[in-house]
């Protein structure tokens, strides 16, 4: 996570990958806090207003737009990152019996845990993002594109919803393991290390990493057992 493939400049290479990884996460603050508004009774119009909010507001395109590149940045990069340092460890048989002595599961699979979520990002934008932004969508009481009903249909379908909603409980899986590795790692990347202060950040980031895709896990299983 020191390094970047894509960016030469030996200062990007240090930070790249550690400032997209932590705008990430904020991204995962905001979105999950808007999104728990599908736990709300009769929440649907506070939902429908967030998500015109989140697609009209000029400020927040920046911050989208920020934040597909990011996206985009961080998975290639990664992936990229994983396959240089292989093949720069090359046949080196202690190297790769070290790396797995003195790592996690979860630091020794970020590419693969990021590949996984790539292709949930994808088909994510897919069933929601694209339909919110081009398609032809039912209007809720207030006037407002009704992506809560497009929400609920989707995980309530009889054909498909069930598996959408696994699909997407194991991507949050994929996505705890991933944080769970990547948030003190990228503070370690930016050099921010204290005797003191570093523990604290290592338990703030595992709750972090559990907490967020926990709650992202539970709003298809509950719309998929209460609608």
């Amino acid at each position: 996570m020191a390094k970047s493939v894509l960016v030469q400049s030996s200062l990007a290479k240090k930070y790249w990958m550690a400032l997209t990884g932590l705008f990430l996460c904020v991204f995962l603050l905001g979105h999950v806090a808007g999104n728990l508004q599908l736990f709300l009774p009769d929440g649907s119009l506070q939902f429908n207003a967030y998500a015109k909010f989140m697609t009209t507001n000029p400020l927040v395109k920046i911050l989208s737009y920020l934040t597909y590149f990011s996206i985009l940045f961080h998975a290639v990069d990664g992936i990229l990152l994983t396959l240089q340092n292989r093949k720069a460890r090359g046949n080196n048989s202690y190297a790769k019996n070290n790396t797995a002595a003195n790592s996690t599961w979860a630091s020794q699979n970020m590419a693969v845990l990021g590949t996984v979520l790539l292709v949930f990002i994808v088909t994510h934008m897919t069933n929601f993002w694209a339909k919110m932004h081009f398609a032809e969508m039912p209007l809720d009481a207030a006037g407002n594109k009704d992506l809560y009903r497009i929400t609920v249909e989707f995980f309530t379908n009889k054909e498909f919803g069930l598996y959408a909603v696994v699909f997407y409980v194991l991507a949050m899986l994929a996505l705890a393991f991933h944080l769970s590795h990547g948030f003190l790692s990228a503070f370690q990347s930016l050099g921010l290390r204290h005797k003191k202060y570093t523990p604290i950040l290592a338990k703030l980031g595992l709750a972090f990493a559990w907490l967020v895709p926990l709650l992202f896990a539970l709003m298809p299983i509950y719309l998929f057992i209460s609608k």
